[in-house]
């Protein structure tokens, strides 16, 4: 089911960011093949689990997939990708083009198994500049995308990152558009092509599609930053009680909150609050004054009203509160399922929903080597063949041992 039914994509991520993307594509309804090294994806030790390389981290990037372990730096082990590469339409990976020439698994070498095939990398920088052989991590980028800088100017007692792979799955999305507009192209006109989606680039034009400001302009008409952004009080506002979200942002929604807070004069008489300009030049003023009014009610009694004057606001959860939700949950997003192995676990459902061909949730993450075997039986080898490959260290079955 989906709408990429009967697709087959070659996955040769891990951590993060092209797990991120590939699962997506599973969800789609792809047939997701995740080629993984024997040791299996550094993200299967991350955090509490249940069984040996069944952490939360990859049980929430690895959905729909089929989990084959191969040892890439044997020839057999190259020569089975490049069988799988032969029935696929896209073949993903996120390390370095020069390591996968490395490997013989370059372009060029993909091509010859499959001259029509998609070849998506997800890496760190373009491979014209002089950053093209570096290694890069979402903490990285996100410092050379500006984002610590910004906490920096924006109240943060010094620069931070955003405490979230943002990075990673910001160019996860990007490679999903390019991965899906290379295939719709290849389903016009038969031809495959390599696909570039580095990581400095798209979080660049992430943020400062935001931020660039007046130095969109020669000569500069400003140092850039969009200032309600970086307003040290745009923040949760502090209650009562607690903190609550709220954004009154529209004259309508100034007028109402300053009327229902016995302060509806200043919408006609000062200019700081009256219109959406002025309300720009003295932002911290205005904001400044909210955070104030915002101290003498609850949490509560300002969701009520702001829900009756029809205002934007929404609870800051934390991780625990965010599970019961009542919209969440009344949509489905949080989805139980039962794992094979580590019983009872939460997903995270695709929040993309299609009306024709409705996305599935059939299997969950896969343990290593899960379909090794499966795998190789559909590329035609023999019992004796897969069995040997195990006995030397080629390829890993589920709860085979991985040679020393």
């Amino acid at each position: 089911m989906g709408p990429l039914a009967g697709m087959r994509i070659v996955d040769l991520t891990t951590v993060v960011m092209g797990p991120y993307a590939t699962q997506i594509l599973a969800d789609f309804g792809a047939e997701v093949i995740k080629v993984e090294p024997l040791k299996g994806d550094l993200v299967r030790q991350i955090g509490p689990m249940r069984s040996p390389g069944m952490g939360p981290y990859f049980l929430n990037a690895n959905r729909s997939k089929r989990s084959v372990a191969v040892d890439l730096k044997t020839d057999e082990g190259r020569q089975i990708v490049l069988d799988l590469c032969k029935d696929a339409d896209a073949l993903v990976y996120n390390i370095r083009p020069a390591a996968m020439g490395r490997l013989g698994l370059s372009y060029e070498d993909v091509c010859k198994a499959n001259p029509t095939i998609v070849y998506a990398g997800t890496f760190g920088y373009g491979q014209t500049g002089p950053y093209a052989a570096r290694p890069a991590y979402d903490d990285l980028i996100q410092g050379g995308a500006c984002l610590p800088y910004l906490f920096s100017i924006s109240g943060s007692d010094e620069p931070r990152y955003v405490p979230s792979a943002v990075a990673d799955r910001v160019v996860g999305l990007t490679a999903i558009g390019g991965i899906l507009a290379a295939l719709l192209g290849k389903a016009r006109t038969g031809e495959g092509q390599r696909v570039d989606v580095p990581m400095l680039e798209s979080m660049a034009s992430f943020v400062l599609s935001d931020h660039l400001g007046g130095l969109t302009f020669e000569p500069p008409l400003d140092k850039g930053g969009y200032q309600r952004q970086l307003a040290k009080d745009r923040r949760p506002y502090k209650t009562s009680d607690g903190y609550i979200c709220a954004l009154i942002y529209t004259d309508a929604h100034w007028r109402r909150f300053l009327t229902a807070t016995g302060r509806g004069e200043l919408m006609d008489n000062d200019p700081r609050y009256s219109t959406f300009s002025g309300r720009m030049q003295n932002l911290d003023a205005v904001y400044g004054e909210l955070s104030d009014i915002m101290l003498t009610r609850t949490s509560q009694e300002w969701y009520e009203l702001f829900e009756e004057i029809d205002v934007p606001v929404m609870w800051m959860h934390d991780l625990e509160s965010v599970l019961e939700d009542e919209h969440l949950k009344a949509v489905g997003f949080f989805r139980h399922m039962s794992h094979p192995t580590e019983g009872e676990i939460i997903s995270l459902a695709n929040p993309v929903q299609f009306f024709g061909t409705p996305v599935e949730y059939n299997e969950a993450a896969p343990r290593l080597g899960q379909h090794t075997v499966e795998t190789l039986h559909a590329l035609k080898q023999s019992p004796e063949q897969i069995a040997e490959m195990i006995r030397d260290g080629v390829v890993l079955a589920a709860d085979a041992p991985v040679k020393p």
